[in-house]
């Protein structure tokens, strides 16, 4: 029998939760999303979906673009200071809106639904974090058991398929269980990382400084590929923004985003430097422009009593970046979903589990056709135009809202002219990616603005077939999926 708390809201459960983030009194049955993420979670998630698969791919493409190792540390410290300047932006924006999802809520409150309508669509299409992360999973798990020969394609991904599943049904089962996870895989990658900078900087103290040496030699240098270095390295710092989108399920947002952001990327940024330092003290610029796995090939130089297990820390820390990517943008979707943008159903919540089981169902398809059709680097050029555009275009909204209400609560205020700065250079990365690559960036441009036809002709005015908007919406997938709209309002 039909229970009416999977079909209807309950009147009796309408209390809302308070600014401090502390919940009145409801029912235990209510169905809606927590407010469990404390402060050390909340640093295990930023940490653990920034520090995955970029700290051990993107050097290859930070060298590759930048035509010098002195050069590309450079641009590793540079993408730290930039991410951070761009973190701190959104520690503002999460303590001055408190609904989850991130910049799309940040867009939709500032610049609009339509641009709000295009980060969703973007989303859809390239499925950024996920895809990366899981491709790099695979690629450490296979690539050990076939060195020196190159790992065969289709059981990488076959593999990174597998570990897409395993995040995904995590995910479905448990909020908890899922933010458990995240803290206790961040402490295994930073181990990973200390793993890597400890026997690099001892090496380099003890005189091993001959890879140094005319570090930046401008011989190979292109301006018009920097771009795409910067893209590379703002890739490994992908992930600072994550925590914004479950503003609503986290304890006193208005202290702990800020906090959590800072200490998260001032450690994620001298970690990345060193790490860099440590992989050129053992590796020339050259053997590391041939290695599809540096991580690998810097542990069978600098750590051969543990270099196999290197690979499978590798592999978790890619795990953790996943499985921070699986809980935060489900929730863009969800509040997407409650904003009208998307079908009904992805805003609904499991009435046991309490977790956004369609909005993760829904990714997992789309992360494995995007993974099938992707070669990696391909990837990140290709989706970091979108990412970066609409980062950039959030702040902008951010600065503008400053103007327009100036007396809307801000507990949290970066300074303007660090938002200024971030917002300009985000611009002209994006504006000159077009020049250096148009072919992908240009790529993804066209399927940015693909969009606007679409929010018109579905959001807009609707016109969705009914048989169609049925199939969305049909009582009989809300009971097969167990779900139910949030009974209590978390923001």
């Amino acid at each position: 029998m039909l229970r009416k708390k999977w079909v209807s809201k309950r009147e009796s459960a309408t209390d809302k939760v308070s600014d401090e983030g502390t919940e009145k009194t409801v029912k235990d049955d209510a169905v809606h999303l927590r407010r469990n993420i404390g402060l050390l979670p909340s640093i295990s998630f930023i940490i653990g979906t920034v520090v995955g698969s970029g700290i051990f791919i993107a050097p290859k493409g930070v060298l590759m673009n930048s035509g010098s190792v002195g050069l590309s540390l450079l641009v590793w410290a540079l993408c730290g200071v930039l991410s951070t300047f761009g973190a701190l932006c959104y520690a503002e924006l999460g303590t001055s809106f408190r609904k989850s999802g991130s910049d799309y809520t940040y867009l939709l409150e500032t610049l609009g639904p339509l641009t709000a309508f295009l980060r969703l669509w973007s989303e859809l299409i390239f499925i950024r974090l996920a895809t990366y992360v899981s491709l790099a999973f695979g690629q450490y798990v296979v690539e050990p058991l076939f060195m020196p020969c190159a790992a065969p394609t289709a059981l990488v991904k076959l593999v990174s398929m597998l570990g897409v599943m395993f995040v995904v049904a995590m995910n479905c089962w448990s909020v908890s269980m899922a933010a458990r996870l995240q803290v206790l895989l961040t402490f295994i990658k930073m181990f990973a990382l200390i793993l890597i900078i400890i026997p690099g900087i001892m090496a380099l103290v003890n005189g091993k400084t001959e890879n140094f040496r005319n570090i930046f030699d401008t011989d190979s240098l292109s301006l018009t590929k920097l771009p795409l270095a910067f893209y590379s390295g703002l890739y490994a710092y992908g992930g600072w923004s994550y925590l914004n989108f479950v503003t609503e399920e986290v304890i006193n947002p208005n202290r702990t985003i800020p906090l959590a952001i800072i200490f998260s990327m001032v450690v994620v940024t001298v970690f990345y430097v060193l790490v860099n330092v440590a992989y050129y003290t053992m590796m020339t610029a050259n053997e590391l422009l041939m290695s599809d796995a540096v991580a690998v090939t810097f542990a069978g130089r600098a750590l051969q009593v543990v270099a196999p297990g290197i690979p499978v820390l590798v592999a978790l820390s890619c795990l953790g970046a996943l499985n921070g990517g699986f809980f935060g943008v489900p929730r863009m979707l969800l509040v997407g979903a409650r904003e009208g943008q998307l079908p009904a159903i992805l805003s609904m919540i499991h009435i046991h589990r309490q977790t956004p089981l369609p909005a993760v169902l829904c990714l997992y398809p789309l992360v494995i056709i995007v993974m099938v059709r992707g070669e990696i680097f391909q990837l990140i050029n290709f989706a970091s135009f979108s990412r970066w555009l609409f980062i950039a275009l959030a702040t902008l909204g951010m600065i503008i809202h400053r103007y327009r209400f100036p007396d809307h609560p801000r507990p949290f205020k970066v300074p303007l002219a660090v938002a200024v700065i971030f917002t300009i250079v985000c611009f002209f990365i994006v504006g000159l990616s077009l020049y250096s690559d148009p072919w992908n960036t240009g790529g993804s441009f066209a399927l940015t603005l693909s969009g606007i036809p679409v929010y018109y002709l579905t959001v807009k005015k609707s016109y969705i077939p009914k048989r169609w908007e049925k199939t969305f919406s049909d009582l009989h997938l809300q009971i097969f999926l167990e779900v139910a709209q949030q009974e209590v309002q978390t923001y």
